[in-house]
């Protein structure tokens, strides 16, 4: 419901602001926030050149763009949010229309150019583009399907106050050139109905609402989603109003004031007409949560998901064994459970001056290896790499890459972010982390957000060029972590026993989440059950295991299970390959290929190793 048109406001903010290993964002971290970018740079192994500012596209790039424009045009003009947010001025005045005559219109000239699509599909001979436009046809589809089953079954929240900030911060930006600024009045204006012809955006949004009510049997919110929800809608509104200050624009207190007033009465009207009707209960029905895991990229059902990360658990687990007696020998701790040695080595934890130091040391150690076992093509460049500050540390308590513009990139490179240690762990506060800042963390962190992790496939992602379609249709968990993941497990053999312990702990972690998520979802666990299994046997702090339980339940129902499964997909893909290839298999000629091919899905990716490079490295003498 309303889907199409809302939630391109959303995204249109860059909602995914930070990439991080195993953590998806808080909820604080979709709040209103400003994050000075810096860097500290640390040495690197130079090989392949990084891209410079605007590089040529490939051929099959280009193509394949001048295709997905032609849906991308009938987005922007339905949600010109979105369009700003690219940099198109033309869009700066405008707002989305959220009416369901809006949304009907925008799915037939979808539709209309989704079946031109179809018939140039049958006759392109170039895979990379074939692939593309299976993406775009499946992202539609998937989109469409959703968009009909919500519109039949629930009545969503329509979140005024966040829809209304995030529009109004695509113009309201420090990247954003100063003479586009004021168009923000304009759209302020037109979302208080203060403008000639326009009607307030939040009255809208009840009206679809009330339609879905009037609809027998839909399922509603549940109250923790509508609590989490209305309970940062009052940091939205204040956020608006200090873009504003901030910028010196002037005009705009009247419709402040009114939209305000609106936004307020949006609210109070959801808590006494949609709460009394919230569901007490968090799940979801299996038809719903299945629309979830597909769009993160799941095809697995929920209960052989669950089975398969049950099964990998114990394995984990078994594995974590013989590691934790051989790191208690050798720091010669009376110590032989995993969970005791964890706890142990979370107590060595990194302060202050002492982070970058240490991170830039087990920087250069990583590089090193990946140059002396050649694992994979590095660029030219060192890792940029900075402190967060102490209010990014008490919102992201956790190491995270700050991912390059792709769109529109004029030489912008990720930036490697790591927190400060804010709290003693000894102290036993509720809210403190002790799962990111301690020393044995430090090589598995490194290997997933930096080298050979996320970093390094980002700065592959603009120096061989990625399309628009697989950019902003292909973009989820399982396309950007699988590849972070598989780093880890590809560097923990080079690593000393501590960190490889952690890296099994990880492991274990995304093996949890992805059975404890479907089976909250079915009732088969409580979230108390599943905070115990997180604590105990994952040895989170309590902080972290709550946040994840809350994750699973309220936040993003189904998006954690997409590390567990991304991983295992890609690191069957190159058992697979290695079968096929024999003694011909060339591991940094299989990564060089993997991280060539962007963001695919699983199976286009799977398709083109099979198909391409399999084939291409037999050949060869």
């Amino acid at each position: 419901m309303c889907r199409t048109a809302v939630s391109s406001i959303l995204l249109a903010a860059g909602l995914m602001a930070t990439h991080s290993a195993g953590q998806a964002q808080s909820s604080a971290s979709t709040k209103p926030s400003s994050v000075a970018v810096g860097s500290a740079a640390a040495p690197a192994v130079a090989a392949k050149p990084s891209a410079p500012a605007e590089a040529p596209q490939p051929a099959w790039v280009q193509r394949s763009n001048e295709y997905t424009q032609k849906l991308l045009d009938i987005q922007l003009k339905h949600s010109p949010e979105s369009g700003s947010a690219q940099g198109k001025t033309a869009y700066d005045s405008s707002i989305t229309n959220p009416t369901r005559a809006d949304e009907i219109a925008q799915r037939a000239e979808l539709n209309g150019v989704l079946a031109k699509l179809n018939k140039i599909a049958a006759k392109e001979k170039d895979g990379n583009v074939r692939a593309d436009l299976e993406i775009l046809q499946h992202a539609y589809d998937l989109q469409f399907s959703r968009d009909d089953y919500q519109a039949d079954h629930s009545v969503q929240f329509l979140d005024a106050s966040r829809a209304i900030y995030v529009g109004l911060h695509t113009l309201l930006d420090d990247k954003v050139a100063a003479d586009r600024r004021p168009d923000a009045v304009v759209r302020l204006r037109k979302y208080a109905g203060i403008e000639p012809g326009y009607k307030p955006f939040s009255d809208i949004l009840k009206q679809r609402m009330i339609e879905q009510m009037a609809k027998p049997g839909v399922l509603y919110p549940s109250t923790a989603q509508l609590e989490d929800q209305l309970g940062s809608d009052k940091g939205y509104i204040d956020a608006i109003g200090a873009l504003f200050v901030k910028y010196k624009l002037t005009g705009w207190q009247e419709p402040f004031a009114k939209l305000q007033q609106e936004l307020a009465e949006y609210d109070t009207w959801v808590r006494s007409t949609v709460m009394p009707k919230a569901r007490s209960n968090f799940r979801m029905p299996v038809e719903e949560y299945t629309f979830n895991l597909r769009g993160y990229g799941i095809d697995t059902p929920p209960d052989q998901l669950a089975a398969q990360a049950h099964a990998a658990f114990t394995e984990i687990q078994a594995e974590m064994a013989p590691l934790a007696v051989a790191a208690a020998k050798q720091h010669a701790w009376p110590l032989t459970d995993y969970r005791d040695v964890v706890l142990e080595l979370k107590k060595h934890q990194i302060d202050g001056d002492t982070i970058l130091p240490f991170y830039k040391a087990r920087l250069q150690e990583i590089d090193d290896i990946i140059a002396a076992k050649n694992l994979v093509t590095m660029p030219d460049r060192p890792v940029d790499l900075r402190l967060a500050t102490a209010t990014e540390s008490t919102k992201t308590p956790f190491p995270y890459i700050l991912p390059p513009p792709f769109l529109h990139n004029t030489g912008q490179r990720g930036v490697f972010v790591l927190p400060l240690n804010l709290d003693s762990p000894s102290s036993g506060a509720p809210g403190t982390y002790d799962d990111f800042t301690f020393e044995a963390a430090a090589w598995p962190t490194i290997a997933h957000e930096a080298r050979p992790g996320s970093d390094l496939e980002f700065d592959a992602f603009l120096h061989d060029g990625m399309s628009d379609a697989r950019m902003m249709y292909a973009y989820n968990t399982i396309d950007v972590d699988s590849w972070g993941l598989y780093s880890e497990w590809l560097m923990q053999s080079y690593e000393p026993v501590d960190s490889q312990l952690i890296t099994l702990q990880r492991r274990l972690l995304h093996a949890a989440q992805a059975f404890l998520d479907p089976e909250l979802q079915s009732g088969k666990i409580t979230p108390n059950d599943a905070t115990k299994v997180l604590e105990n046997d994952v040895v989170l702090s309590p902080a972290y295991a709550g946040e994840e339980v809350d994750r699973f339940i309220n936040r993003s129902p189904g998006q954690a299970t997409s590390y567990f499964y991304g991983y295992t997909k890609l690191l069957q893909l190159r058992k697979d390959t290695e079968e096929a290839l024999g003694p011909r298999f060339n591991a940094k000629l299989f990564h060089d290929f993997i991280l060539a091919q962007g963001l695919l899905p699983p199976d286009l990716l799977r398709k083109a190793v099979m198909e391409d490079f399999v084939p291409a490295q037999q050949k060869k003498k």
